[in-house]
């Protein structure tokens, strides 16, 4: 896949994402929307990972790091596109840029529905740590 191309979305990118998420991410997020986004961007402008192929966006991954650990969120490869690396080429560039970081230790959220997921997170070398539980408290109504 030697057209793909890896790199950090801008501002201008947001629009677009957006709705590709729409068509290629599973489940949503109080945090999908513009403003979400947005602060992301502002906030740290290499943790919303793009691939391109021949101009069009066929995948994201926000790789957020904290000074402490490190979080996958939105890896979403477009239907029509998977299978074919660019999943793959997106964890990498997350990885490298969280080992550059000084970052230890990847986590993904992951749906438990998600079996499709499962199966691609199992392949990178991800696994689920079962006694572990996310807990959520929602700040704004």
């Amino acid at each position: 896949m030697t057209d793909l191309r890896i790199r950090a979305a801008t501002p201008e990118d947001l629009d677009t994402v957006l709705a590709f998420w729409k068509a290629a991410a599973e489940g949503t997020s109080i945090s999908d929307d513009r403003d979400g986004v947005e602060r992301l961007v502002d906030r740290d402008p290499e943790a919303l990972i793009l691939a391109e192929l021949d101009g069009e966006l066929v995948g994201t991954v926000i790789a957020g790091f904290d000074g402490w650990r490190c979080h996958l969120y939105r890896l979403a490869v477009h239907p029509e596109r998977r299978r074919r690396g660019i999943g793959s080429a997106l964890l990498a560039a997350a990885e490298d840029r969280f080992v550059r970081l000084g970052g230890r230790r990847g986590d993904a959220m992951v749906l438990q529905r998600n079996e499709t997921a499962h199966h691609a997170w199992r392949s990178a070398g991800y696994s689920p740590e079962e006694h572990w539980r996310r807990w959520v408290k929602h700040l704004t109504d």
